[in-house]
């Protein structure tokens, strides 16, 4: 199983999605600040988590999340 998440940092207007196969490690990993891109944004909580049986299609739709309409979609979730 492949996984597609999003957070959104508590402090600051910023949303990170990602695609992985353990969430639980990788938000870990994004709230210790291992990850350049997401450090300066932490505490983070996860606000999405979706499965998918593939990497082909949990990259479908990691892209589409990525846009502005899928961050609006993401954002109408808060």
């Amino acid at each position: 199983m492949i996984y597609v998440y999003a957070i959104n940092s508590k402090e600051r207007n910023y949303i990170y999605v990602g695609m992985t196969d353990n969430v639980e490690r990788r938000v870990a990993q994004h709230q210790k600040g291992y990850e350049k891109t997401t450090k300066p944004y932490r505490p983070f909580e996860l606000i999405l988590c979706e499965t998918y049986p593939n990497r082909e299609k949990a990259r479908k739709r990691e892209k589409f999340l990525k846009t502005a309409a899928g961050k609006r979609f993401l954002r109408a979730r808060l």
